[in-house]
């Protein structure tokens, strides 16, 4: 059996308990719990749009419990200072509230400002071994990357890290991509060995396996934060303009959509289709001959046309950071609550160790 398809028969389970966990989440959103987040290191973009921003309202709407955690102290992880820190923190949460985030219904918190979360590490690492931490593929990717000459202890253990910040609040669900498999089955073995050792405490959160595209950046790699190479969320109409003129196509004029042979041409068909809720192959059949530059005009229309009121609202906020500061203090106060009280049953559960 070859890798691809090695791969896809391993997912292939996941992606059947994620369809069987939709069709329950529509009948009854209250029983979930949806633990998601970001790492404040820059502006969001495009891809966090349609890859989670998006899927996270369409929960909160449907009735799901969501928290979101803005995971300052993971900052560090691949990093050895957290620059800007306070800046993109406040851009985080003005991105939250633009795309539909409504803090009524929806807990957004900052990782460092709940300590009882931080004091589940030590029990939940002792559950799992090195071994374990040193073959997870995602870490092993993760350290690859690293912006550090030096790999620190914190990447070595962010899947228990992560394993915390899901099981604080008893998360059950988890959005995810299949390359986080691996980090949620960490989450999963930890809550398991628990309740094994200790009696019942936590779920063992299931993967809502995310159908997100895969977006390029305009460079035709992988749109991230940290290579310049994205249209982030707060972008004007100009910009936006600006970096999709300059994002990298092919010498070929007929415009088609085939994401195998034209990675970057197809890229940006599926955004202009995102952007208008079509086909990406009618917009390719649409766009024809007209070449690059009617496919790039076509998709600055579309960006700006899909993003102007996420813009607008996102503008209003930013006119009252006072309250936009007071929605992360609320989320604060619900998250510390229910981690203390998370807290308080693992200490029960463990004689009073903790």
């Amino acid at each position: 059996m070859n890798t691809v398809t090695a791969t896809a028969a391993a997912t292939d389970p996941a992606q059947c308990r994620s369809a069987e966990l939709e069709g329950r989440i529509r009948q009854t959103p209250g029983r979930f719990r949806v633990m998601t987040g970001d790492r404040p290191t820059g502006p969001l973009h495009l891809g966090h749009y349609f890859g989670t921003l998006h899927n996270r309202v369409r929960l909160q709407d449907l009735g799901v419990d969501v928290f979101v955690i803005i995971a300052d102290y993971q900052v560090l992880t691949d990093r050895d200072l957290a620059d800007r820190l306070s800046e993109h923190m406040e851009g985080l949460l003005l991105d939250y509230l633009a795309v539909g985030i409504d803090p009524a219904r929806s807990t957004v918190f900052n990782h460092s400002a709940v300590p009882a979360l931080n004091q589940l590490m030590l029990p939940f690492l002792s559950l799992v071994s090195v071994a374990e931490l040193n073959r997870n593929p995602t870490v092993k990717d993760e350290i690859a990357h690293s912006r550090q000459s030096a790999v620190s202890g914190l990447m070595f253990t962010y899947p228990v890290h992560q394993a915390a910040d899901i099981l604080f609040c008893k998360g059950n669900l988890v959005p995810v991509g299949q390359d986080q498999l691996p980090h949620l089955e960490v989450t999963r073995s930890v809550a398991r060995r628990f309740n094994e050792r200790y009696g019942v405490v936590f779920p063992e959160p299931d993967a809502l396996l995310s159908a997100a595209p895969l977006l390029l950046g305009t460079d035709g790699t992988k749109m991230s934060k940290s290579r310049a190479n994205s249209i982030a969320l707060g972008a004007d109409e100009d910009e936006t303009a600006r970096l999709i003129r300059g994002a990298k196509t092919d010498a070929e004029r007929h415009i088609t959509y085939e994401p195998e042979t034209r990675p970057g041409v197809s890229s940006l068909v599926l955004l202009a289709a995102l952007c208008t809720d079509r086909d990406p192959h009618a917009v390719a059949e649409e766009i024809g001959g007209g070449g690059a530059a009617a496919l790039k005009r076509t998709v600055t229309d579309a960006v700006n046309g899909r993003m102007a009121p996420i813009r607008a609202r996102r503008a209003e906020y930013a006119q009252d950071m006072g309250y936009v500061r007071s929605v992360l203090r609320a989320g604060n106060e619900r998250a510390n609550a229910v981690a203390d009280a998370t807290l308080a049953e693992v200490r029960a559960a463990m004689g009073g160790v903790l």
